[in-house]
């Protein structure tokens, strides 16, 4: 699975944006699918992620209430609708394939990473 992250921008604070991850081949359906942040100096962080029928998600309590995550099988894409930015969201945002759920916050429960799209919240 090869995904490609887009999206990013520069956005003042309270605003929004929607970063898309598309991803290759036709197994798409079967990953669950995460999103984490890496923001300058800190390590990388889980943001959300989404069950492979979109049935469950799960959401970092940063950003609980002002980020969703869905996806579209059809498409093979996944999304993270960002509102309400702050400037501590500035981060490169990636996504991310995996096989299973449990342990879906930690990085270590997915296979395959997209290349990261950069996110800037001015204030």
């Amino acid at each position: 699975v090869q995904l490609q992250a887009s999206g990013g921008g520069l956005v003042q604070a309270g605003g929004s944006l929607r970063l898309s991850c598309a991803a290759s081949g036709r197994t798409f359906s079967e990953y669950v699918m995460g999103w984490f942040r890496q923001a300058p100096g800190k390590e990388r962080e889980f943001a959300a992620a989404i069950w492979w029928s979109g049935s469950m998600t799960s959401y970092a309590d940063s950003v609980k209430g002002r980020f969703t995550i869905s996806r579209d099988n059809a498409k093979n894409t996944v999304y993270l609708q960002m509102n309400s930015l702050k400037p501590e969201d500035t981060a490169v945002y990636y996504c991310a394939a995996g096989r299973r759920w449990r342990g879906v916050s930690q990085e270590s429960a997915y296979d395959y990473w997209g290349q990261g799209t950069q996110v800037t919240v001015s204030s």
